[in-house]
């Protein structure tokens, strides 16, 4: 294997703005770094999950790419778009009922199952790099808890960056909701030009 593409490829994927990183940065600005860990949890448990699921049915899954993808797309462009309303909506650190459903364990657990993102990268590392190269259930077990742990250490150091700037977040509230629902929808937006490619 091409070590070098590989962590080229998976820290770029990790560490670049997406859906994850942007809600993990959104929340610890808007409820603190304790308050917004758990999205973050979740985002690990469902990246475990994603990650697991692009290796077993990574063969058959690249044989539908052409028939699942539009569908994944759009799946996902509304969900990113959802959370960009919500973001857009909050008023920072107001306790409400909606924005406690965008930051808990569950949200940032379903994020990966519609986070095309994610998606495509899994597909991508698995059929690319790692089982071109590895056979065994316990080599490609490793890849799937090492790509999770690059992915969880991405939302991390955004969740951290989050929290650095709370302050601002009280001060500026609006204005930042508005740039991260904006980035949001960035994202969307990328998503659905994939689909006139």
């Amino acid at each position: 294997m091409n070590f070098a593409a590989f962590y080229s490829y998976v820290f770029l994927s990790a560490y670049t703005p997406g859906p994850n990183n942007i809600m993990s940065m959104t929340n610890a600005g808007k409820y603190g770094l304790k308050k917004a860990f758990p999205f973050n949890l979740g985002i690990l448990i469902g990246f475990l999950a994603v990650m697991s699921c692009c290796a077993a049915f990574c063969a058959l899954l690249y044989d539908f790419i052409p028939a699942v993808q539009p569908v994944m797309l759009w799946v996902g462009a509304a969900y990113i778009l959802w959370l960009a309303w919500t973001v857009w909506r909050d008023k920072p650190h107001e306790e409400k009922r909606g924005a406690a459903r965008s930051n808990s364990l569950m949200a940032g657990l379903l994020l990966q199952f519609v986070n095309v993102k994610v998606i495509l990268y899994g597909i991508t590392v698995m059929s690319s790099f790692v089982l071109p190269n590895y056979h065994s259930f316990a080599a490609v077990a490793g890849y799937v808890v090492l790509l999770s742990l690059i992915g969880f250490s991405g939302t991390c150091c955004w969740l951290l960056f989050g929290a650095a700037v709370e302050h601002f977040f009280k001060q500026y509230g609006r204005i930042l909701n508005a740039i991260m629902a904006l980035l949001l929808v960035a994202c969307a937006a990328s998503m659905l030009m994939e689909l006139g490619k």
